[in-house]
C-alpha cells in the first residue's frame, strides 16, 4: 500500500522537476554504506532532447552545460525528499547525483549506485550500455538517491532488461568502454563497462571542459528516440 508520505514526496518532486520518482527496499546483496537505512527514494530528472541531439561523434559543449544543470536539480530535489522524510520522523541521507568515494576516486563508484534504486523501484533496467534504460524516456534520465528508516514500498513491478540483440551503445563508444554483453542482476559493472576506459576518453574532450562527459551511447540507445 503506497503511504501518504510517498504520495506528498512524489507530489512535490515532481512540481519541481523530476520525470520520475520511485520507491524501494535496497535488495538485501547490496552493500549499504549506511545498513540502519535500508530503504530509498530514486528521483529522476530528464535532459532536453534538443540539447541531447548536439552529440554527435563526440560530446557537446551544451550537452555538459545541461548535464551538470540537471545534476544541481536533483541534489536539490533530494534534499527536498529528504526534508519532508525528517519531518515525518524518518532518517534521511541524500546521495548527490555526481559523487564518487572519498578513499577509491579510480574505482570510478559513488558511495551508493543510483541505479541499483532505481531498478529496484521499477525505473528501468540496466542496458548494454551500463546506463539505466527506462521505457519511455531511454537513456535521457539522470539520477540522485535518498536512503531512509522509513519503510517504503515499491509501487512498481521491476522492468526485465529489454535489449535484445541490439548492440548500438557498444558499436558507437569511441572508447571501446562497453563489451556488449547483456547485464545480470547482482553482475560487476565490469561485465559490461570498463569506467576506466569511459574516464580516459572523456579527457581528450579538453575543449568541451574539466570533467566533460561523453554522452554518445544515450545519444544512440534506441529507447531514447532522438
Amino acid at each position: 500500500m503506497v503511504s501518504e508520505l510517498q504520495k506528498e514526496i512524489t507530489k512535490k518532486l515532481t512540481e519541481n522537476g523530476a520525470a520520475k520518482v520511485g520507491f524501494c527496499r535496497i535488495p538485501s546483496q547490496v552493500q549499504l554504506p549506511f545498513p540502519e537505512l535500508p530503504y530509498a527514494v530514486s528521483i529522476a530528472v530528464k535532459l532536453p532532447d534538443a540539447v541531447l541531439k548536439t552529440i554527435e561523434d563526440r560530446p557537446s559543449i551544451m550537452y555538459f552545460q545541461q548535464y551538470r544543470t540537471a545534476n544541481a536539480r536533483l541534489d536539490q530535489l533530494a534534499f527536498d525528499a529528504a526534508t519532508l522524510i525528517e519531518r515525518a520522523g524518518g532518517q534521511a541521507f541524500p546521495i548527490a547525483a555526481s559523487q564518487s568515494t572519498a578513499d577509491d576516486k579510480e574505482s570510478f563508484r559513488g558511495v551508493f549506485p543510483h541505479k541499483t534504486a532505481a531498478v529496484a523501484s521499477g525505473l528501468g533496467f540496466i542496458g548494454r550500455s551500463g546506463l539505466l534504460i527506462n521505457p519511455e524516456h531511454g537513456a535521457k534520465l539522470r539520477f540522485a538517491t535518498v536512503l531512509t528508516d522509513i519503510p517504503f514500498e515499491a509501487e512498481a513491478e521491476i522492468i526485465e532488461n529489454g535489449c535484445g540483440e541490439c548492440t548500438a551503445c557498444r558499436d558507437a563508444c569511441p572508447a571501446k568502454a562497453i563489451t556488449g554483453a547483456l547485464y545480470v542482476p547482482g553482475a560487476s559493472r565490469d561485465t559490461v563497462f570498463d569506467a576506466a576506459k569511459c574516464s580516459a576518453n572523456m579527457k581528450t574532450y579538453k575543449d568541451v571542459g574539466r570533467g566533460a562527459v561523453c554522452g554518445i551511447c544515450l545519444r544512440v540507445c534506441p529507447y531514447s528516440k532522438l
